[in-house]
């Protein structure tokens, strides 16, 4: 009993034992530091945890916004970008059961710190390749590229035409080649998004444990609030960092920008995208560092020592200190636990409510990951737009509107006291409207540009046969072109032609960006022009696309603020109808079927989809296919909305189910009472069983890579 005793005197009094006589003395100025070091542990943990999440929210959502660069770099296709971009959720689930059951047992600080280094070491990874590939090597006609001899594209009197121009010797192709399997080096960008779903793990379940241990009751709430809050925020930062480094040449530092004869405009530009992950990595490294300081255990609040209110794991906690189980107990609790898992499973899956929403938010969520990865390429290839506008525009605006989605959300909940049955119908009513405004967009698209041979024959007609034997006509048929080439030109007649050989043109003036090509034959047969000159790039898009851009843009934010409103009631609706012994297992089970069901194969087969729009891929300097150079704009907007638009109406009509279910089972007493927070259609409950867990409520707002699902 002595040395019970001294333990616990040892361990509330911080290290220090008292003497009986200047007891009450001492215990006075224990309690006033104890509280001082109690406050300012958790607000310096909560600080340090609101940074952590804004540099993976940052890293998260910067990934996103490189999605168009990583593919034009490794010259990969769309469907592999999404493998890629889902390698982070594949990261998470390796070990967040390991995470989240070892590590409330262990130094939950240190292990956040430790994830901080993993996560940065993975975003490291992903901007290595970029110093081990060599430079980036974009297809232009040699006259292009600064040269001192004067080549006719057209190529008709191959004698003119140097050596390498034509003919590489083979040493020098096998050489390239073997320079060429550096593509390969995207293996590295997906290792470096599996590190950093890995190091992401412990950072959202022992974060927020250790703020609901340890911070007073009623402000855990508060501080939980503020830590999603920063984690909005970080996306905003993560796609205006994205818009900045694609502004730059992706070789910047290393070449002579004057040399590059691309612009950002051009589908081969590639900006600065390693750059933003060396800054991200950074960010991470130094967000990880206040952890390896902080302690393993903070002093208790004094309201929370004794309360039975306090969460499951503090009770976990102090049990354990006091009663020091033996391995005999432990073991009997946990052959007790595995023998409850079963029917704990069947009682979460035998109910319907669950199950329904369930579906309905896997398959909402498939509609909203897949569309939200690729919104960058859409914009940028519906509507001509680079990709610095396009990651910008989606920074500055989407985002906002999710965010104040979101809060508008909750405060519509709790200014009418909305009831089980009012969360239903508003998360309805938000994804049925938000799911009817992107119909629209349907209407908000961009013809094709008229492309010589893909999307416009040279007479001026839609070309009937098939689009890579249409790239010849007789105007060229004089010329040594190859199809594989991209290196697009545009004519004085509006049309953009694939290469400056195809056009037939015979001359050249001029060098890099000014380069201008004459008696261009190809140009000439068109609308019976005289003039057959052209410059270096595509030609624009229609006049009509701007403003068809500025409708998209006006939509797409009250889209996205419509579908946001929905995630709270959502949550919510998802929490009151579930047994509370259950809620923890519920909300495993739901953010593990998101991850495995719609983080991991939404960007694959969206991108596959997307791949099958492609008119002109491009190819790879030993052969097999590229990255793709040109997509069929209206086949691209029927496959990406529709797509989306399918998922989301299917989702919806679970979401119907769910309300069919919930009126089933109440009676309209029952709804009554459940505006005044007496009573859901789920059962009965008291209101103090209803948010008794409002810190769990407002983390439940938060779903799995929220920042960069907008």
């Amino acid at each position: 009993m002595e040395i019970s005793s001294k333990e616990n005197t040892h361990f509330f009094s911080n290290n220090t034992i008292l003497p009986v006589d200047r007891s009450s003395f001492k215990s006075e100025s224990s309690s006033s530091k104890e509280k001082q070091s109690c406050c300012g542990g958790i607000k310096i943990f909560l600080g340090a945890l609101s940074f952590v999440y804004f540099a993976k929210a940052l890293s998260g959502s910067y990934l996103k916004s490189t999605i168009t660069q990583i593919e034009r770099r490794f010259d990969i296709t769309s469907s592999l970008v999404g493998v890629i971009d889902g390698s982070f959720e594949i990261g998470n689930l390796l070990i967040i059961i390991l995470v989240s059951y070892f590590g409330a047992k262990l130094h939950r600080p240190r292990i956040i710190g430790a994830g901080c280094l993993i996560m940065s070491a993975g975003t490291f990874l992903i901007a290595m390749p970029q110093f081990f590939m060599g430079r980036y090597r974009y297809e232009r006609f040699p006259s292009t590229i600064n040269s001192t001899v004067n080549i006719s594209p057209c190529l008709q009197d191959k004698s003119q035409t140097p050596l390498s121009a034509l003919e590489k010797p083979q040493a020098k192709i096998n050489a390239g080649c073997e320079k060429e399997a550096g593509s390969s080096m995207w293996i590295y960008v997906l290792l470096g998004n599996l590190l950093r779903g890995i190091g992401e793990t412990p950072i959202q379940p022992l974060g927020i444990t250790y703020i609901d241990d340890y911070a007073v009751e009623e402000n855990a709430a508060l501080y939980i609030g503020c830590v999603q809050t920063v984690a909005i925020i970080g996306p905003i930062f993560g796609f205006l960092l994205g818009s900045l480094c694609a502004k730059l040449y992706v070789d910047i530092g290393f070449v002579d920008l004057d040399s590059v004869t691309i612009s950002p405009k051009d589908v081969q530009w590639v900006g600065a995208w390693w750059l933003g992950y060396l800054i991200a990595g950074m960010i991470s490294v130094l967000a990880g560092i206040p952890f390896w300081f902080l302690p393993k255990h903070l002093p208790k609040p004094e309201s929370r020592k004794d309360s039975s209110t306090s969460s499951e794991q503090s009770k976990f906690i102090t049990e354990e200190s006091k009663d020091q189980r033996t391995s005999y107990q432990q073991q009997a609790k946990l052959a007790e636990m595995a023998k409850d898992f079963l029917p704990s499973l069947k009682s979460l899956f035998g109910n319907p409510v669950y199950i329904l929403y369930l579906c309905a938010t896997i398959i909402q969520f498939n509609s909203l990951i897949g569309m939200v990865t690729y919104k960058p390429k859409y914009i940028e290839q519906q509507y001509g737009q680079t990709s610095s506008k396009t990651n910008f525009v989606i920074g500055l605006i989407n985002i906002p509107a999710v965010a104040f989605g979101i809060f508008s959300g909750g405060l519509i909940m709790k200014k009418f006291r909305i009831g089980v049955l009012g969360a239903a119908k508003l998360s309805l009513g938000s994804s049925f409207f938000g799911y009817l405004l992107l119909l629209s967009l349907f209407a908000m698209g961009c013809e094709n540009s008229d492309v010589a041979g893909l999307t416009v024959s040279y007479h001026g007609t839609k070309p009937m046969a098939d689009y890579e034997q249409a790239l010849f006509s007789e105007c060229n048929s004089g010329c040594s072109c190859s199809k594989n080439d991209w290196d697009p030109i545009c004519g004085e007649n509006g049309v953009t032609y694939v290469s400056a050989c195809l056009a037939g043109c015979q001359a050249s003036n001029g060098s890099g960006k000014n380069t201008v090509f004459f008696n261009c034959s190809c140009v000439g047969t068109l609308e019976s022009s005289q003039s057959s000159s052209a410059v270096v790039g595509p030609c624009q898009k229609g006049n009509e696309c701007p403003k068809m851009f500025l409708y998209f843009l006006v939509i797409s934010v009250i889209t996205s603020y419509t579908l946001s409103v929905g995630g709270t009631p959502g949550y919510i609706l998802l929490l009151r109808c579930i047994k509370p012994h259950l809620k923890s297992f519920a909300l495993g089970i739901y953010t593990l079927a998101i991850r495995v069901l719609a983080g991991i194969p939404a960007p694959v087969y969206f991108g596959v989809a997307i791949d099958t729009t492609c008119l002109k891929w491009g190819s790879k300097r030993c052969g097999g296919r590229g990255a793709c150079r040109l997509y069929d704009s209206s086949a691209l907007r029927y496959v990406y909305l529709g797509l989306t638009l399918v998922l989301g109406t299917v989702s919806i009509f679970f979401s119907v189910a769910v309300l069919w279910v919930l009126r089933k089972r109440s009676s309209p007493q029952d709804e009554t009472l459940s505006a005044n927070g007496e009573r859901g259609a789920c059962g009965t409950k008291s209101r103090k069983d209803i948010f008794v867990n409002s810190d769990q409520l407002i983390q439940s707002t938060y779903w799995p890579e929220k920042e960069t699902r907008l």
